[in-house]
């Protein structure tokens, strides 16, 4: 900005000679055209002259010259409220929520439109993306706070200047009218518009409306649970979702939504919703029904089990999961939108993929990260069996048998008390000659050693602490899937009590050479 003449206008500001300094400014904007402090000081100095149009236009020059300009767009914000607010309730305005300050973000002008303007008789403005807006003059309560409709009518037709911000629509929706997919509509309501803004409405010839007008660009399908992005486009929920798990910008125009996907803010557009359920009615009846055949088919624990190739789980165990990978953040969000919140934990096989043992999981609870990622706690719940192994969208998945442990009776139930007890013991004896330290530390990630069951059979896993035992000794994971693969408790306990005699023996006399222990 040339200082002499931008100093002669901080003057005039100053004392309150608005006429003058906007007439500097404005020589100041023709011979720095690309200065957007030259734009805003203009735009302020507009503004405090009550010229609310040609200040607002001023306003939008600043955000297309410096898109990552924040404090602008706000003021550009608040400046389009007042301008609307006479379509509301006094003291009651709506809530404009895409200008967020957030580093990198680009206004788009063709959303500065957020008045929910009804069809009423009036003027029609011509936007940049194609649609008209009915702007009331009615009565004086509906009157924009500038000079007048006209005024704010060339504002609005303004926004197609050369300057890169024209945006296009489908021909079908031009002259329709309009709706603002920003604002929610539940904060519209509350604003309780004048009667003669709401009595009257535009409906859309059915000749002119196709589902493929509002088909999901992702899925080609009509949309469900419809979201919209700081940048203006709308996809499915579960669509957008999968496209942020690889990559945090917009599908369509590439913009960065990192933010958007930090604050998992993929809330439901309600007036897209509103559309679709008002003009295609039958056909988002169709489309229900079919997204709900597929959570029924992902319900489904036996015949598809999403499976989590990672490491050997037990039953009672908590397993802490830091999900980042793509497919498997697909996978545990579905586990937890179906509500079954399980999947399946195997180890790794290099023939079949995954081991033909596992144990159930269940999700405690999810923390994300700003990447996407989460961390998951999940519990063990039941041992089963792979019967065959498929995959779905990238991950693996299952059809599984449930493992349960032989009950028995008798002389064979009194023996298996005594080995039961005997072994317990001894698993006391070794975890209590463990260093501290050690110890410290294994109860801090699996908590203390499970007390011993008065019915060591009530539980179809067997008791807690053998699985406890398991989870902490020193053994290789072919060996652990071994023991987990077993399905009665005499051999899980002969098993464990194999393995305690030689970590003992290891403790007493440490080996020059580490070995596996054989089972």
């Amino acid at each position: 900005m040339p200082p002499l003449l931008g100093r002669r206008a901080e003057l005039h500001m100053a004392m309150n000679n608005f006429r003058q300094a906007i007439e500097d400014l404005d020589a100041v904007c023709r011979l720095k055209p690309l200065s957007p402090e030259a734009h805003h000081a203009k735009a302020l100095a507009l503004n405090k002259a009550g010229q609310k149009g040609e200040a607002l236009r001023m306003y939008l020059y600043c955000v297309a010259l410096k898109p990552d300009w924040g404090s602008v767009k706000l003021e550009a914000q608040a400046m389009l409220s007042d301008m609307f607010s006479s379509v509301f309730q006094r003291d009651v305005r709506p809530k404009l929520l895409i200008f967020q300050h957030r580093t990198g973000s680009h206004l788009k002008p063709a959303s500065l439109l957020l008045g929910y303007l009804h069809s009423n008789p009036g003027r029609q403005s011509q936007t940049p993306n194609g649609r008209k807006y009915v702007l009331s003059n009615t009565g004086a309560e509906n009157k924009p706070p500038c000079e007048d409709s006209a005024t704010l009518a060339s504002v609005l037709a303004g926004l197609s200047s050369p300057t890169g911000l024209k945006r296009r629509t489908s021909e079908k929706f031009r002259g329709s009218a309009p709706f603002n997919k920003h604002l929610k509509i539940d904060e519209v309501r509350s604003s309780q518009m004048p009667a003669a803004c709401c009595n009257e409405r535009r409906e859309v010839p059915s000749q002119l409306l196709d589902t493929s007008d509002l088909e999901c660009s992702l899925c080609m399908r009509l949309f469900y649970d419809p979201v919209t992005t700081p940048c203006g486009h709308t996809f499915c929920l579960k669509c957008l979702e999968r496209c942020l798990d690889h990559n945090p910008i917009c599908p369509l125009c590439k913009d960065n939504i990192a933010e958007y996907r930090t604050t998992r803010g993929c809330h439901k557009t309600l007036l897209m919703e509103e559309v679709l359920q008002h003009y295609l009615s039958e056909e988002l009846a169709e489309r229900s029904t079919v997204h709900k055949e597929e959570m029924t088919e992902l319900s489904n624990l036996t015949k598809e089990v999403p499976i989590f190739i990672c490491t050997v789980a037990f039953p009672t165990i908590t397993c802490p999961l830091h999900i980042f990978e793509p497919c498997y953040r697909l996978m545990i969000r579905r586990s937890v939108e179906t509500g079954t919140k399980r999947f399946g934990m195997c180890i790794a096989d290099s023939v079949k993929g995954f081991a033909d043992y596992g144990c159930m999981l269940e999700v405690k609870d999810m923390k994300f990260y700003p990447d996407g990622g989460s961390v998951v706690i999940a519990v063990g719940v039941s041992r089963f069996k792979v019967l065959s192994h498929g995959h779905r969208d990238g991950y693996s998945t299952a059809e599984i048998v449930l493992l349960e442990d032989q009950k028995v009776e008798g002389e064979e139930l009194a023996e298996l008390r005594r080995l039961h007890d005997s072994v317990y013991d001894q698993a006391c004896a070794w975890f209590t000659s463990l260093k501290e330290n050690i110890k410290n530390q294994i109860v801090h990630h699996f908590g203390q050693l499970p007390g011993k069951d008065p019915d060591m059979q009530w539980s179809p896993n067997g008791p807690a602490w053998c699985w406890w035992l398991l989870a902490v000794l020193p053994l290789e994971q072919r060996a652990q899937l071994s023991i987990l693969a077993m399905t009665t408790l005499r051999d899980r306990l002969s098993a464990t009590r194999r393995v305690l005699i030689l970590v003992a023996r290891k403790l007493q006399k440490p080996p020059s050479t580490a070995a596996s222990a054989s089972l």
